[in-house]
């Protein structure tokens, strides 16, 4: 299939893709790498009466370093952000996403922002945001805001964003020495969505879990944060009897829906795999 007729503008500036959006309100369609919105134009999903390719505009692709935070544009591609000396030290969560996200071809365009955008729940970069308890930028006709992750995602495709508002950037706070990061996640093949992954973030003190931010992604409408089972681990040291304790706790947080890829059981399951993978993977290191 092909999409459908549309009009194109590639603005110079924020200003002028506000004023874009402004002008041609829900009939208009932001372009950042395309990887999901070309796909889902293609099917007849989408039918924009216009595309704005914010492509063009400066500063949207820089990384930005401050004593606490790392500042990622929202124009920055998942192959530069796994290419970032500064993401890999900073925020290593982040970093161990990115080769999970789909084929190299697509980590060449697809960029951040436009994950953060889309919030597909089955995305990468939604669960490490909420596991990090990151900070979304946001800009429109009334100025900038920030929202923070545990607010921005809604509900299915659903976010805190306004259709007048740009997602601009994201920042995430530096990693400290007593954090240990994992992220792992099960596919069926290479590249495909996930049927289930976890975004793990574990504060240590002298050998035991002191804290754990637990985030899940496709297992529900929007990233999920198992904060029952992080409870579970507080005060644990990382063996078997934190993983039964964990993994106990963890139906208490999540509700998964059964579908073509597995029923709600097999979900659950796979959660409980992948947070007993962490918390071993935690004590080997």
């Amino acid at each position: 299939m092909k999409a459908p007729a549309f009009d194109y503008q590639k603005p110079g500036n924020i200003d002028e893709a506000l004023a874009l959006m402004q002008q041609h309100g829900a009939g208009a369609q932001v372009l950042a790498g395309g990887q999901s919105l070309m796909a889902i134009m293609n099917l007849g999903l989408a039918t924009p009466e216009i595309l704005i390719d914010i492509t063009g505009i400066k500063g949207l692709s820089d990384i930005t370093l401050t004593d606490s935070q790392v500042r990622i544009g929202a124009l920055v591609t998942h192959a530069r952000l796994h290419a970032s000396a500064e993401v890999a030290r900073h925020v290593p969560l982040l970093w161990q996403s990115v080769p999970h996200v789909a084929h190299m071809a697509i980590r060449n365009a697809g960029t951040i922002g436009g994950s953060l955008a889309l919030a597909d729940p089955a995305a990468e970069y939604p669960a490490v945001a909420l596991a990090l308890d990151a900070t979304i930028s946001l800009q429109g006709p009334a100025g900038a805001r920030e929202v923070a992750a545990s607010d921005y995602f809604l509900g299915l495709y659903e976010t805190a964003r306004a259709n007048d508002e740009l997602v601009v950037a994201v920042s995430f706070p530096k990693v400290r020495p007593d954090q240990r990061m994992v992220f792992d996640e099960l596919t069926r093949r290479r590249g495909d969505y996930a049927l289930c992954g976890l975004a793990a973030a574990f504060q240590m003190q002298g050998g035991k879990i002191g804290s754990a931010r637990l985030a899940y992604l496709s297992v529900g409408d929007t990233p999920v944060l198992a904060s029952s089972a992080g409870a579970a681990l507080a005060g644990c040291a990382p063996d078997e009897a934190a993983v039964a304790a964990a993994q106990s706790a963890l139906a208490k947080d999540l509700s998964p829906r059964g579908d073509l890829h597995g029923s709600a059981s097999s979900k659950l399951h796979w959660a409980k795999v992948l947070l007993a993978r962490s918390i071993r993977q935690l004590g080997e290191s």
